[in-house]
């Protein structure tokens, strides 16, 4: 694994915790020589994560839409950040960037990344591990429903376990470093209908 994708919150949240497992991410991952592709952005949990890989000497590349330089404020001080166009663009160049996925606490627009990549890593378009950074139990919740979709039959246990789940840095790395993506298909065939 050459370089990670982290998706998080442009907010630092309320709990420090939350900040503190951003930073100690990013030192884990320029520990480990795992460079960080991200957001671009200088604030909260995304900024918190890149200023840690960069003052651990680590690489850092940032992608962020012309529309969100200054909402999210871009980070002037990264390896290479990449200005796109869009929203869309941004997301298909983090994927192309990136060998795998996790998402630390974050909001809406965390989720969606998150799902997003998780759905193609389902339906084939790519074998790299997708992540949630459980800090404090941030992600409880979300896990218990992602079981409670599994036991109503709609979404089959093997992709469920396609979602890997850590609450420590040193345990994340190294699950997404075994992970063995599932030789599953997502369609159902004509007979399970």
């Amino acid at each position: 694994m050459q370089r990670l994708c982290v998706f998080c919150g442009s907010s630092p949240g309320f709990d420090p915790r939350h900040l503190e497992a951003a930073r100690g991410l990013g030192r884990a991952l320029a520990g480990a020589g795992i460079g960080l592709v991200y957001g671009g952005a200088s604030v909260g949990l995304m900024g918190a994560v890149a200023d840690a890989v960069l003052e651990a000497g680590g690489q850092v590349i940032g992608v962020i839409p012309e529309s969100l330089k200054k909402k999210e404020i871009a980070h002037a001080g990264l390896t290479d950040l990449r200005v796109v166009a869009s929203m869309h663009e941004r997301k298909a160049l983090m994927a192309e960037l990136s060998d795998g996925f996790v998402a630390l606490p974050g909001g809406i627009g965390t989720f969606e990344e998150l799902f997003e990549v998780w759905t193609w890593a389902q339906l084939g378009h790519h074998q790299k591990p997708c992540a949630i950074y459980n800090v404090a139990g941030f992600y409880d919740g979300l896990t218990t429903f992602l079981d409670g979709v599994v036991a109503s039959g709609f979404m089959k246990q093997n992709h469920r376990d396609m979602l890997v789940t850590a609450d420590t840095a040193e345990d994340l790395l190294d699950k997404l470093r075994a992970y063995e993506p599932p030789a599953v298909t997502k369609w159902i065939k004509a007979d399970e209908r």
